[in-house]
């Protein structure tokens, strides 16, 4: 199986692709010092594998290491990831992204 990350700007999101085939997505909202996570997503019959974790983190790690903006975590299960990863704590915002 083929795993693909994609940074998919035109539709405000971050995508995760199997084979060629959309599994997950990330929706994202950016202001100059901030990028929100409003929304995660998992086609039904691909949940259970782990890829929406997968995507938060390649998004986590693609901010911190091209940017200098702050995460808002709006979706639930953005906020859990980031209580299952302390190590990543600095890199909350408690503003919002417009």
């Amino acid at each position: 199986m083929t795993h693909e990350f994609r940074d998919e700007r035109d539709q405000d999101r971050y995508a995760m692709y199997v084979d060629g085939e959309l599994v997950s997505v990330l929706d994202r909202r950016e202001n100059a010092d901030a990028v929100a996570f409003p929304h995660t997503y998992t086609v039904p019959k691909h949940r259970g594998h782990g890829y929406a974790a997968d995507l938060v983190a390649y998004a986590v790690d693609d901010i911190e290491t091209n940017s200098s903006k702050r995460i808002v975590p709006m979706c639930w299960f953005v906020g859990k990831w980031f209580d299952d990863h302390p190590e990543k704590a600095d890199l909350l915002s408690r503003g919002t992204a417009d």
